[in-house]
């Protein structure tokens, strides 16, 4: 199911995850060579994020908000 996103936010590691709308969280690393996402460390590159859509897993899964 696709989910915008609301927000971004980092783990207790660090790694930047973004916040969705059903109030699920989903990683978005930037891993070279296997992903590529170098939007993600840049505040305004995030910022122009805002609002696209992500497919969730979990609300597939029925899975609990994490928040």
């Amino acid at each position: 199911m696709k989910q915008k996103i609301i927000a971004f936010d980092t783990d207790d590691l660090g790694d930047w995850r973004g916040v969705l709308k059903c109030h699920h969280y989903q990683h978005l690393r930037h891993d070279p060579p296997l992903t590529v996402r170098t939007w993600i460390l840049d505040e305004a590159e995030r910022a122009t994020r805002i609002g696209e859509e992500l497919e969730c897993k979990k609300c597939d899964e029925g899975s609990a908000p994490d928040f």
